[in-house]
């Protein structure tokens, strides 16, 4: 099960289960936002109190004004006027109520979400790339999107609930001032109220957490569909990929409508039922007014006080509701932020500056428990030199590289820049001194230039030297606006070989002591590459460049290195210079033979 999903047995929590956890979870982000919390409480408290002055001074109208105006035949005007400044000042109040409830409370709900979209994308940045390799990458965006959105949906409503809590004790408390037979009459339909909440929790909870583990899938299956566009459409494949998209969507339909059927039954018997204890109070308070137990005010006030109570309840039915949401979104949440594997830096820098010694000593590593990739690897890159690794896909290579950007660590085994340990080093140390351009580059929707410098200090004199150095000047010239041109997402405007110039530029505009090169040339044409390479060669032999390590196919690329290492299996069985491993090893003659081979064929 992966860890960014919801265990079956959330879904099969009991209702008391489910509330009491999405509490505790509300009582997290009540931690986190007292201040604004209890100022949107007030807000909701002084809405409550007036609604119910409203209701006093709606039976004190009706005692003082209406009835005699009725019984005397000419309105009594002191009286009215009155009525009419305490309606206006109730008014008045409760809409300064409503404003602080709505506004304060918003606030709370946008920062909870704010402060938890950034930890789970912190969370993402810490963890290692083998654990993102095991997520999707919709399932990670449904993580820090509709998951957070989810658990904390259920903070706009909660401060009116609170608020009208203290209305509901404050109308109750104003009834049985105004009339305890009529309050009781009443107040009988609450122990069904709280009946059908309890079974509303049961009946809405597993059919919520089915549609936000839905959401998720639907998220991830639309990213592979956009991110495999080009091989959707080449291949004709597009009816397929509709097809398996709307099925998704299908169930994620299903389930939404789940959760309304139950919506739809419950909702109204929640809404009915405080307006039937109006009619009760109503048909009753009649009856009493008739005989003279009580005044024609004693009535109108506490039928509407009961209209008044079903608001409350109302709240609490949407607090409520939220809570299968906010503890399925919580729980997904959390397998992210307590996801495993961390790799935290050390606090060690790397003095001095040129080019890096870099010992590799008894490596191992394996992305599958039993299975290493890389087993027993140890050699030496010498400070300033070029060292070409070859193998046939599936040897390790480009986990090597990984290993030395220090994307992953070994499991077994110790990588040693200059001499210190790569892991006790900080982010800042290890980022100035170590580049990798990996197989497949990455271009933001952004200008070249910001593309090249990702933000940093950089100048225009720079940047244009690294673009020379790896032959992108030429065309990058030739854009509309030279190096402010914006490239599209993914830089779609561009040929492969474009971004990877491009790609090669980023690393080397910051000078780095380690550049690793993850067959980082493969879509530049042969000179082009030729071009690039030599004259790394060449600013490394002399001082001036750092250690180079390239993954390499062809056999003028790899003629270039000082040493080649033959990986074969996750080991190196051979190593030497170009033409000592051709005269002595018929397999690494063969896979470079066979590559350029390939190459040459169209």
């Amino acid at each position: 099960m992966s860890s960014a999903q919801v265990s079956p047995r959330t879904a099969s929590r009991p209702a008391r289960s489910v509330t009491r956890r999405g509490f505790g979870i509300i009582g997290r982000g009540v931690a986190e936002e007292r201040r604004r919390f209890a100022l949107a409480v007030v807000g909701s408290l002084v809405y409550g109190a007036m609604t119910v002055a409203d209701a006093w001074v709606l039976g004190w109208a009706t005692d003082h004004v209406v009835v005699p105006s009725f019984r005397d035949g000419e309105l009594a005007t002191g009286a009215a006027v009155v009525a009419s400044l305490l309606f206006i000042s109730v008014a008045l109040l409760r809409a300064w109520g409503v404003i602080v409830r709505r506004l304060v409370g918003g606030i709370v709900y946008y920062r909870l979400m704010a402060s938890y979209r950034r930890k789970v994308t912190r969370r993402y940045l810490a963890l290692p790339m083998s654990w993102h390799a095991r997520h999707p990458t919709g399932q990670l965006l449904s993580n820090a999107n509709a998951d957070v959105e989810a658990t904390w949906a259920v903070m706009m409503p909660l401060p009116m609930a609170v608020g009208v809590a203290a209305m509901l004790v404050t109308a109750v408390a104003a009834m049985l001032t105004a009339d305890i037979v009529l309050t009781v009459v009443g107040l009988v339909v609450f122990p069904l109220l709280f009946t059908i909440n309890v079974g509303y929790q049961r009946l809405l909870s597993p059919r919520v957490t089915r549609a936000q583990e839905l959401r998720g899938r639907v998220s991830a299956v639309a990213h592979e569909s956009f991110d495999g566009a080009l091989v959707v459409k080449t291949l004709g494949r597009e009816d397929e990929e509709t097809a398996r998209f709307a099925a998704v969507t299908r169930e994620l339909r299903d389930a939404n409508v789940a959760s309304g059927r139950i919506r739809s039954v419950f909702d109204p018997l929640i809404e009915m039922l405080p307006n039937l204890a109006v009619l009760l109070v109503v048909v009753i308070g009649v009856e009493r007014v008739i005989a003279g137990d009580i005044e024609a005010g004693a009535v109108v006030q506490v039928a509407y006080l009961f209209t008044v109570v079903g608001f409350p309840v109302r709240a609490f039915g949407w607090v409520l509701g939220e809570l299968p949401r906010t503890v399925v979104g919580w729980d997904r949440i959390q397998a992210v932020l307590r996801a495993t594997g961390d790799m935290p830096y050390g606090r060690e820098g790397l003095p001095g500056d040129g080019a890096l010694r870099v010992d590799v000593e008894a490596v191992a590593y394996g992305y599958e428990p039993g299975r290493p990739v890389l087993q027993d690897l140890s050699f030496t890159l010498e400070p300033g030199t070029v060292t070409a690794v070859v193998g046939l896909t599936g040897s390790g290579k480009s986990t090597l590289a990984s290993l030395l950007d220090r994307l992953v660590d070994p499991e077994e085994g110790t990588i040693r820049l200059d001499g210190t340990d790569i892991a006790s080093l900080t982010h800042d140390a290890l980022a100035e001194a170590v580049a990798l351009v990996p197989q497949h580059t990455f271009v933001f929707d952004d200008t070249v230039r910001d593309n090249i410098t990702l933000g940093a200090d950089v100048d225009d004199a720079r940047v244009r030297e690294v673009l020379e150095l790896t032959q992108a000047s030429g065309f990058v010239d030739a854009l509309p606006d030279g190096l402010d041109t914006q490239l599209g997402e993914r830089g779609t405007t561009l040929s492969g070989g474009q971004r990877q110039r491009l790609a090669l530029a980023r690393a080397l505009v910051r000078d780095p002591r380690l550049l690793v090169l993850d067959d980082a040339t493969s879509a530049l044409d042969p000179d082009v590459e030729q071009r690039i390479l030599s004259a790394l060669a060449r600013s490394t032999a002399s001082g001036a460049g750092p250690t180079v390590f390239i993954v390499a196919y062809r056999k003028a690329t790899i003629s270039l290195a000082d040493e080649v290492l033959f990986l074969r299996g996750g080991k190196v069985v051979d190593r030497g210079t170009h033409a000592e491993l051709v005269a002595r090893s018929p397999e690494y003659a063969d896979i470079v033979q066979a590559y350029d081979q390939t190459r040459e064929a169209p």
